[in-house]
């Protein structure tokens, strides 16, 4: 190999599992790195321990114990002669301390600085910041509420309905919305509660409750000589409990130039911040304004849309921003082309959503022009039931959004997967659905459907 082919780190070890694992694992093989892949007893038949170039046992099934084990995690790399570890999402992944023990022991960390991190991993902090480098913010308060006293004299000031939020938070934990004054004080008690139990900080601030808001996130990327690019958006508006369900690119709400300015705005934010790396700066829509959400600094679920529509491959890219090097985006080499739309299959009841681990019988992927399909299951796989229950992601890619519902239900037609329920059902009944097929639908759209099914099987079985 020249010195011009020499890969950009010798060993990739991945602290994470499941399907993202998996991925991080494709694209160090074609970028010549070696991977090493960690484990739990749970996982020891993964298929990416199978497909990993080496793979490290660092603990017992439960993920305090085994993939939130940072000296286990440590000891892997160490003994495996890693240089870089990549986080994937979840987990460690913005775990500003596990970033710096990374650099602190030598190894190279495929993320943001361990303080932009810090910064955006703070609801408050990171609400401040944004606003201070000239984002939009939805209006709450300054800061951090103390007291029941403090909550009802800003919503007072404010109006109903208002959301409390937990500073650390993510997925709806420690969220609750309050439309009236007498139920204040059982929500804002009940949000310190959960942020505590789910984030080990009981720190709340207030928003105003937005009734109709799409959840639209810009994908950027930074390097450390000050470049930062947007590779547009994705609708994330498909969700249940905070939890999102369906992805798509480009959104089917915003105009071209809305599209443009909100890109731009939210790249110049990270060259200001000198952020480097994936990140995703997240924003309610409504009444064609934007409001600042939050930022995650680190690879996304979803970012296989992105990709789709861009043909670029955000590992690989940022691989080779931790490594030292430049991006190699800007705005006149980014073409977004035709249209993507993700569903996340969950090993779920798809009516009840209660969890379904157990044995896949059969498995038969979908395949096709512009159907991809990310996942570590197989014939014969058990899912354990200690992790999320996501087994899988399909993504598909057409010219336009007509065609990539139709192709979305082809492949999910297509899809077998037997021995455990999955919410594809559920995917298929959401492509019936009117107000899919406009592109008219926010963040509260699914429940009320899926509210308004119950009911009507209800009232069918009495």
């Amino acid at each position: 190999m020249s010195k011009k082919d020499k890969p950009l780190f010798n060993k990739v070890l991945i602290a994470n599992r499941g399907e993202i694992a998996l991925r991080i694992i494709r694209a160090c093989r074609e970028m010549g790195i070696g991977s090493v892949a960690v484990h739990s007893t749970a996982d020891a038949n993964s298929m990416a321990v199978r497909l990993a170039d080496e793979s490290v046992c660092i603990g017992p099934p439960q993920s305090k114990d085994s993939y939130l084990n940072i000296p286990a995690i440590l000891t892997a790399a160490a003994v495996t002669g890693a240089d870089a570890i990549h986080p994937g999402y979840g987990f460690l992944s913005e775990n500003a301390e596990f970033a710096r023990m990374i650099e602190e022991h030598g190894f190279t960390f495929i993320g943001p600085r361990p303080e932009h991190i810090d910064s955006m991993g703070d609801k408050v902090v990171a609400k401040q910041t944004v606003k201070a480098l000239g984002l939009p913010v939805v209006p709450g308060s300054d800061g951090a509420v103390e007291s029941v006293a403090d909550g009802i004299a800003f919503c007072r000031e404010a109006g109903f309905p208002i959301l409390i939020k937990a500073a650390s938070g993510g997925g709806g934990k420690g969220m609750q919305v309050v439309r009236e004054e007498s139920k204040f004080e059982e929500a804002f008690t009940t949000a310190r509660r959960e942020a505590l139990a789910n984030f080990g900080d009981d720190t709340v601030y207030i928003e105003k409750f937005l009734e109709k808001p799409r959840h639209i996130e810009i994908q950027v990327f930074g390097d450390k000589y000050g470049n930062a690019i947007h590779l547009g958006e994705r609708d994330c508006s498909i969700q249940r409990r905070h939890q999102k369900l369906v992805e798509e690119a480009p959104s089917p709400c915003l105009t071209e130039d809305e599209r443009n300015a909100i890109g731009s705005l939210a790249a110049d934010v990270i060259r200001k911040m000198g952020y480097v790396g994936a990140g995703t700066i997240e924003f309610l829509y409504e009444g064609g304004q934007f409001f600042f959400m939050e930022m995650n600094t680190r690879i996304q679920v979803e970012h296989p849309v992105t990709e789709m529509i861009t043909g670029i491959d955000l590992i690989a890219e940022q691989i080779r921003i931790a490594a030292g090097k430049k991006l190699r985006l800007n705005k006149e080499n980014i073409r977004l082309r035709g249209h993507a739309i993700e569903v996340r299959i969950n090993a779920e009841d798809p009516d009840t959503f209660i969890p379904s681990p157990g044995k896949i019988t059969q498995f038969h992927a979908p395949g096709g022009l512009g159907v991809r399909f990310d996942s570590a299951i197989y014939g014969g796989y058990s899912i354990p039931p200690y992790y999320d229950s996501m087994v899988g992601k399909l993504i598909v890619h057409a010219r336009n959004r007509e065609e990539a519902i139709r192709r979305l239900r082809r492949a999910i037609v297509e899809t077998v997967i037997d021995g455990i329920k999955t919410t594809l059902p559920l995917h298929y009944w959401i492509t019936e659905q009117e107000e899919f097929l406009k592109g008219d639908y926010d963040i509260h759209w699914l429940e009320k459907k899926l509210a308004e099914k119950a009911l009507k099987a209800a009232i069918k079985k009495s």
